[in-house]
């Protein structure tokens, strides 16, 4: 089942490896670039719908206020403002589940591709669908005096820049991307250091992907990360979502408080 998605990525790697001279790395950011484009319907629904969400915080705060002692009608309201906003509570993963066997497969076969011993190299032969593709193999997978399949600390000093790279464009990646509205059910502190958290953790596990595996890998990072940032200030921005006038009401914002300093009106007529 697994090669019904790996297998043509491999046979596209290696097509675009002939046709673009057979300079590998031409063939990685190709590649990246056509997989990313293919799934940027999904990427754009999911930042929509996170931002969305987003700008709903102010309204979800004011639900949270109002019904703080009856979760099951904060669930009922927030549920009914996502229907009226026209959002799915859920639009932020689904498109994630669906590109995650889809990435997965993109960087296997970035591994198949950049194959350097025997049992590679025959496993890569076996996933070519179109013949006469094997004649290809092996691979030249040499770029700037670097051997794209070692990592970089097995590499000349320049390939040190590739994992800098990396957790440069991936804590820039997610800064940019939106996050999720506050769960009502973690107090606003708790989400701020989550989200604090994942900022750092994420670009440094990622520039430690690229100090231990190849440095072809870490090419599709930063290609895959700039790729994703051109597309999330493509992406459209809804409309910020405020407060109305009768939700302000109700937190005694819009109430005229009447005061006892302010003189009446005096009557017009004459009193006999």
């Amino acid at each position: 089942m697994w090669d019904l998605i790996l297998n043509p990525f491999v046979t596209l790697m290696t097509l675009l490896y002939s046709w673009l001279g057979q300079n590998m790395v031409l063939a990685i950011i190709a590649f990246t670039l056509l997989i990313r484009l293919a799934t940027y319907p999904l990427t754009a629904q999911q930042q929509r719908s996170m931002r969305a969400q987003q700008e709903l915080a102010p309204k979800l705060r004011k639900l949270q206020e109002k019904y703080k002692n009856d979760r099951e009608k904060l669930a009922q309201e927030q549920m009914a403002m996502y229907r009226e906003a026209g959002i799915n509570p859920l639009g932020g993963c689904l498109p994630l589940l669906i590109q995650f066997p889809i990435l997965i497969a993109l960087y296997q076969a970035i591994i198949y591709a950049l194959a350097n011993t025997p049992t590679q190299l025959l496993g890569l032969s076996g996933r070519l669908l179109i013949p006469g593709l094997d004649h290809l193999i092996p691979l030249n997978n040499m770029w700037l005096g670097m051997d794209l399949t070692l990592p970089p600390t097995t590499n000349p000093i320049w390939a040190m820049a590739l994992p800098l790279l990396v957790l440069v464009t991936t804590w820039l990646q997610y800064k940019m991307m939106p996050q999720p509205a506050p769960n009502p059910d973690s107090k606003p502190d708790q989400a701020q250091a989550m989200t604090q958290s994942m900022g750092t953790i994420m670009p440094l596990m990622f520039g430690w992907f690229s100090l231990s595996f190849s440095v072809g890998l870490s090419i599709y990072f930063v290609v895959s990360n700039i790729i994703g940032i051109i597309q999330y200030r493509l992406t459209p921005k809804p409309a910020p979502a405020t407060l109305s006038a009768a939700d302000e009401s109700e937190n005694g914002k819009g109430k005229r408080v009447e005061s006892k300093s302010e003189p009446k009106a005096k009557p017009t007529g004459k009193v006999k």
